[in-house]
């Protein structure tokens, strides 16, 4: 009787591993060269020099001189309409 090793793999387990490999990376393929359908970007509270802090109810940024910063969003948050919360004097 002859014994197989066990890291030895048969031609079927090697076939369906490159078929796997290859659906990986058409999905990868497709997913980086698909057209973007969502848009132009919207213009933001951020885009307004004259607001200095604004949120979308998950998280509240802010303009600083060195550039915005912004909170973390909830974990579970539905972001809503960008809205201005306070705007500078001028």
């Amino acid at each position: 009787m002859s014994q197989t090793s066990p890291r030895s793999n048969s031609a079927g387990e090697r076939v369906a591993l490159a078929g796997i490999a290859a659906v990986v990376v058409v999905t990868v393929l497709l997913g980086a060269l698909a057209p973007n359908r969502s848009g132009p970007a919207p213009r933001t509270a951020a885009d307004d020099p004259g607001c200095l802090e604004w949120s979308d109810g998950c998280q509240v940024c802010q303009r600083w001189p060195d550039g915005p910063s912004c909170s973390l969003p909830g974990i579970a948050c539905e972001p809503g309409a960008l809205r201005c919360l306070r705007r500078g004097d001028g």
